[in-house]
Formats: structure tokens, sequence, C-alpha cells
């Protein structure tokens, strides 16, 4: 009866795939983080430049492909954004680091660790700039700034705001 039973489950988990009404696991668990990705990606790419009136996504200090989604447990994931600054000395590439912090801990409606680099090779000071993006008492202590606070309030108004 057990081989009956076996070779019954085979063959309807055969037809579902077949059919297309069953997906493997990875499968689905791919297309979930690729689907946060793109949730985080449009929180981001409207955050506005400092120094210019292009928004991050126009100037591509930011794109699709630099978010990353990692599942960490039930409801729960591990945002990693690799954001590349207009130029290797851009003196505002802490400022842009602060923004998609602050943006994404305000807008995002799942549980997340957030973890912010500039893409490697792209700026003469990454290592010291990463650190101090990553770093949350850094991060709250610029944000009680009043002068640091305002800039990043205008970098990441929506634009109907």
């Amino acid at each position: 009866m057990g081989i009956v039973s076996n070779l019954l489950s085979f063959t309807i988990d055969r037809l579902l795939r077949i059919s297309g009404f069953s997906e493997n696991k990875n499968v689905l668990s791919a297309r979930k983080m690729d689907e946060k990705a793109l949730e985080v990606y449009d929180v981001i790419r409207t955050i506005r430049d400092p120094e210019k009136p292009n928004t991050l996504e126009e100037l591509d200090v930011v794109s699709e492909k630099c978010v990353q989604v990692q599942e960490l447990g039930e409801d729960e994931y591990l945002i990693v954004i690799r954001f590349s600054p207009t130029v290797p000395h851009c003196s505002l590439a802490t400022l842009i680091g602060l923004c998609l912090q602050v943006k994404l801990q305000r807008c995002l409606p799942f549980k997340h660790k957030l973890e912010i680099y500039i893409s490697e090779g792209t700026h003469s000071t990454e290592e010291d700039i990463n650190k101090q993006i990553n770093d949350k008492e850094r991060v709250a202590a610029a944000m009680e700034n009043p002068t640091l606070c305002e800039m990043v309030e205008q970098c990441i108004l929506e634009p109907d705001d």
C-alpha cells in the first residue's frame, strides 16, 4: 500500500509541476526576494541628490541591481544596498548614505536589518564612509544636527509631498 501511495504522490506532484500549478520552493523564495528588492528600490529611487535637482535613480547612483534582499527569518529580511557616487571624491557620499538609511527606516513596512555600502572602487574613502553610514550611533547623532537633518528631509521628500 505504501508503494502505491508513494507512486500516486509522485505522479500528482509531476502533473502539478508540468501543468504549472506548483513551483519549486527555491523559485518562490527567489521571486519573493526579487519582489522585496523592487519594493526597497521603489523607496530609494526618488531620493534627491543633495547638490543637483536630480534623483539618485536619474544619476545612476542607485539602480535595481544595487539592492539585494535575503530572508533572515519569518517576515524579517537583510537588505544590502551598494550605491555608486557620481564621482570618486564625492564630498556628499556620507549624506547620500544617511538619506538612504533614514528613508528606508521610515518607509519599509516589514522588519529588516539594513546594510548600506558604497560600491567597491567607486569612492576614494569608501571604507570610512561605509563605517559611518552603518554605525547606528553616528546616524542618530547626525540626525540630531538641525542643519544636517533639514538637508536629509529635503532629499527624502517625495515629489508629491
